[in-house]
């Protein structure tokens, strides 16, 4: 199955990498770029519907807004008082199912500084966060589900 958008994507990343617009660097920035999608397309989902656009976007948008806050606050835990810390390990129920979306879920949690996503329950019910400095085990798995789970729900849930 073509992709030529991505062959042409890979291409030209081959050539910033690499540095340099020589014929056979071309070639082989094609063919990498030919190869590589038709290796991996069995790793690939089928189809992915997406239901609400403009909500994808307002994600897309608080999860940039969280990553540069978040490495601000990061920054000022660690050189303030590191000893201050509370880390903990939360467990957030899921009420997505789409592997796509909870794969999103807990891709963004370890996206924005201070949490990170450590394990996914066998029937996929419940995530575990860990996180840098928590005071509200509560307060963050509701924040988790409202700005994060609620909005992925609505965009690739019943589809």
């Amino acid at each position: 199955m073509p992709h030529p958008l991505l062959t042409l994507t890979l291409a030209i990343l081959w050539l910033l990498l690499v540095n340099t617009v020589s014929a056979g660097h071309v070639v082989l920035g094609l063919l990498l770029g030919w190869l590589i999608p038709f290796a991996t397309a069995s790793l690939w989902p089928q189809s992915v519907c997406i239901r609400n656009v403009p909500m994808l976007l307002r994600y897309l948008a608080v999860v940039m807004y969280d990553i540069v806050v978040g490495s601000f606050r990061v920054a000022r835990l660690i050189l303030g008082r590191p000893s201050s810390l509370r880390p903990v390990f939360i467990t957030v129920p899921l009420e997505l199912t789409s592997d796509l979306a909870i794969s999103l879920l807990a891709n963004t949690i370890s996206l924005t500084p201070g949490t990170v996503s450590a394990l996914l329950s066998e029937d996929r019910r419940t995530l575990t966060v860990h996180s840098l400095d928590t005071g509200d085990a509560a307060a963050m798995v509701a924040e988790i589900k409202h700005r994060y789970e609620a909005p992925l729900k609505a965009i690739f849930e019943s589809c």
